[in-house]
């Protein structure tokens, strides 16, 4: 029970107080986000597959021989792919449920690993990339989805980088299992385990409460909040809330001119992209896809598929320290640090490539290239890697958030696309040197439009993200909980 009261001396300043136990379970929270987003754990070994895969294809001994044109091609797809799978994803979500479309998807994923490894020709492998694509670019909707609904406000932010992380372990997971395994086929089966666990672990999950309430079983909702929050928490507040914003969004349905004629939802709309534009951009699947090649001609001492393993560890490890920062620092300096030293980076790894391709004798610093790249996936893994993701789920009302994500997810596919399939071309074109240019300036830029333009969300829900997006001022809010004849109350604090 939720009881208001209006300060006398001041009456824009409220004090609001809730009877029973705010004590949340948090366990059963880490472990559904966890659970739910390891089918990007098998969306990263898709990725990181080709680091390896294009090294024993084009090899003239391979079973499948391929020129570059195709090994760009085997590349590319899956993002082509995924642009496909995200666009329909969060109607789908909306409709079955973000849990059950999370566990249909998982197939394409798995089926697409017994095509690669069964295939006879270069088009069987086309027609697995493309399947992981699709089930690739729907998991980037309906986790991220699945980890805001089930999470609340004070851990959204950390649960909300679990999908960035479990990308980062599927990175290296392919890193690791392609350096050790050499055949492109043996890989696939392996790797095929990845979306077989997930289907099997995350069935014991329980629906996401919001999906259930949308749905009108009130009961069902009850249980599915009263796990993630445990027997001791006061659910009810909550599950009402969840109930209100239904309400509003099923008297104001998500329509794609909602998104243009609310100032706030345009508003939202462009960050949202934009963030997604600077991400890809910033040439991080370049990096990531072809790992090995570009190790291979940076011409470093360490094997090229060695370079890829420490890449691989170096991102995880810096994805997990942005679990901890994220709900301390915020959302914007995060980007802003992000962007202004991957352009440092970048910029360090184009002058030496730069230098490289004059015929300079560049033998003592061979390490520059992996140290570059190291720091690089650092700062990217804690600010333009997780962010743009979780900040699609934390700007948009309940009623255009399914519609705003899938444009957004299927946006950052195009753009992966885009860039992917053009990186040997511009390699060609421009050089080395002058690519990673490009994605420097590129990355430079996405640090002037976080301080311009980006909004701080963390600790705020959607109403009060809103707000800011129209430049209206947020009340602070402090909790204080005390104990009251062995009843805990909490007494917020408004002004």
């Amino acid at each position: 029970m939720v009881e208001k009261f209006i300060c006398e001396d001041n009456p824009k300043a409220a004090i609001e107080i809730t009877y029973g136990s705010n004590s949340s379970r948090k366990i059963t929270q880490y472990l559904a986000a966890g659970l739910a987003t390891l089918g990007a754990v098998a969306m990263g070994t898709h990725l990181s597959w080709t680091s390896a895969a294009v090294v024993m294809l084009t090899s003239p001994t391979s079973e499948i021989p391929i020129t570059y044109d195709e090994a760009s091609w085997i590349g590319s797809l899956i993002t082509l792919g995924a642009c496909a799978g995200a666009i329909p994803a969060g109607s789908i979500a909306t409709q079955l449920g973000p849990k059950r479309t999370l566990q249909i998807i998982a197939l394409p994923l798995l089926a697409a690993w017994y095509i690669i490894a069964f295939s006879g020709s270069v088009w069987m492998l086309y027609l697995a990339r493309l399947l992981a694509g699709i089930g690739a670019g729907a998991i980037c909707v309906a986790a991220p989805m699945y980890v805001a609904e089930i999470a609340e406000a004070k851990i959204r932010g950390t649960l909300g980088t679990f999908f960035q992380l479990q990308i980062t372990v599927g990175l290296l997971l392919g890193y690791i299992l392609g350096g050790t395994i050499h055949d492109f086929k043996l890989l696939a089966l392996i790797s095929s385990i990845v979306p077989i666990t997930f289907l099997l672990t995350f069935s014991f999950m329980p629906e996401s409460p919001v999906f259930l309430s949308s749905k009108g079983t009130i009961n069902e909702a009850r249980k599915s909040l009263r796990y993630f929050r445990g027997k001791l928490y006061d659910i009810e507040d909550e599950l009402s809330r969840i109930g209100e914003n239904i309400r509003e969004a099923t008297i104001n349905k998500g329509r794609i001119s909602e998104l243009y004629k609310s100032r706030a939802n345009a508003k939202a709309m462009i960050v949202s992209l934009a963030l997604m534009f600077f991400q890809q951009m910033s040439g991080i699947n370049v990096v990531l896809f072809y790992a090995e090649p570009i190790f291979r001609d940076s011409g470093t001492s360490l094997p090229s598929s060695i370079c890829a393993i420490i890449i691989g560890i170096v991102q995880v490890l810096a994805t997990l320290l942005s679990t901890v920062l994220i709900d301390r620092l915020g959302r914007k300096i995060l980007l802003v640090i992000s962007g202004t030293v991957m352009a440092i980076c970048l910029g360090t790894f184009s002058l030496y490539f730069y230098l490289r391709e004059l015929n300079l004798d560049l033998s003592c610093f061979t390490i520059v290239p992996l140290a570059c790249i190291c720091i690089y996936l650092v700062v990217f893994s804690m600010g333009y890697g997780p962010i743009p993701w979780m900040m699609m789920g934390e700007l948009f009302t309940e009623q255009t958030k399914g519609l705003a994500c899938s444009i957004s997810a299927a946006f950052n596919w195009t753009l992966a696309f885009t860039i992917t399939k053009l990186f040997p071309t511009l390699l060609q074109l421009l050089g080395m040197g002058l690519t990673f240019g490009l994605f420097a300036i590129i990355s430079a830029g996405g640090a002037v439009f976080a301080i311009v333009m980006v909004p701080e969300t963390k600790g705020k829900d959607v109403n009060e993200v809103q707000k800011l997006l129209l430049g209206q001022a947020v009340r602070q809010v402090n909790p204080i909980n005390y104990r009251d004849n062995d009843e805990i109350k909490t007494v917020t604090i408004k002004s």
